[in-house]
């Protein structure tokens, strides 16, 4: 690993460097170049982002592969598929390429990943703003992009244990349903749920659909008020709705801070300055870091809500 070591490129008193993320043109990625823009030319580091024109991995590890042909003092990843990934990073370590990454806590061949959501927070941030709309008893359902999503479910065990924890008095409908991921399945699934279930009071729906379909489903029964959606979506795309408080809201974070962070470790790293425990690093606040994991883990959450929303969509997101 070159952790806290200085590229074999040299990093010149403007390193070089390029984020090769998930896909190019969206509007999450858009706005996390505008943050590796922003900050790059705050501090002086030559930084371009690389969106490959479909999520195909193999399109990430040729981008990687041209940055290493390039000699680059850095590169940043937000990985597909973090197991295609490993050779040609252990190839960019071995040339002397500092690697970091986001999204990607199990990625071995890198020097630091960051996060700015803990799996664990960020499922019981939503979890507790259910808590905060329901006052009394009743029950609540649980939507997840598919069954075999890890994050997704992550968020889903934390928010559930949580509730199981604090509020008892409101059960869980089922297990949990795998179909935030696309719209018309998450509202057929809330009408049965809402025609089955009399005292329905909530949906946390973990994935960027199930927030719309379910809310949708709510403004069809006229049980705005009655029964609260909350979960991660796109403010674009939900703004009118929580505008009419039909969707209750969420919470995200920035992907422009994850730009900004990206720039900012990565001169760190090819500074030569150590990443430690008690480290305020911009974008991120104090870090403790998983030394032997390589992962920072912070929880920078964005509320997604009336006040909110329509700043967070004049981004792009």
């Amino acid at each position: 690993m070159a952790v806290g070591v200085v590229s074999a490129a040299g990093a010149a008193d403007k390193p070089t460097m390029g984020v090769v993320v998930k896909i190019g043109g969206i509007p999450w990625f858009n706005a996390m170049e505008m943050g590796i823009k922003k900050r790059a030319a705050e501090i002086g580091v030559d930084a371009e982002m690389i969106g490959p024109v479909s999520a195909d991995p193999a399109l990430q590890v040729q981008a990687i592969e041209d940055l290493i042909a390039k000699g680059v003092d850095v590169i940043g990843v937000v990985p597909n598929d973090e197991s295609a990934l490993e050779p040609v990073l252990k190839k960019a370590l071995d040339a002397g390429i500092l690697v970091i990454s986001h999204e990607g806590p199990g990625l071995k061949n890198v020097d630091w990943n960051f996060e700015l959501a803990s799996a664990k927070g960020f499922g019981e941030a939503h979890a507790k703003l259910l808590s905060e709309k329901v006052p009394g008893k009743g029950k609540y359902a649980v939507y997840v992009g598919s069954l075999t999503v890890p994050l997704h479910n992550a968020w889903a065990d934390a928010a559930i244990a949580w509730m199981k924890a604090n509020r008892p008095d409101l059960e869980l409908v089922g297990e949990r349903y795998g179909v935030a991921e696309n719209v018309d399945d998450s509202r057929s699934t809330a009408l049965d749920l809402i025609a089955a279930n009399p005292d329905l009071k909530g949906f946390l729906a973990f994935g960027s659909q199930g927030p719309i379909g379910a809310a949708r489903a709510i403004e069809e029964r006229r049980k705005t008020g009655e029964i609260f959606v909350l979960g991660p979506f796109s403010p674009g795309q939900g703004r009118k709705m929580v505008h009419k408080g039909i969707l209750t809201g969420g919470f995200m974070w920035n992907p422009a801070q994850a730009g900004e962070v990206f720039v900012t470790m990565g001169k760190m790293l090819a500074n030569g300055e150590e990443i430690k425990a008690g480290l305020d690093i911009p974008g991120l606040g104090v870090i403790n870091p998983d030394f032997e994991g390589r992962d920072i883990i912070t929880d920078n959450l964005l509320e997604v809500n009336d006040d909110t929303v329509d700043g967070l969509a004049d981004m792009g997101l």
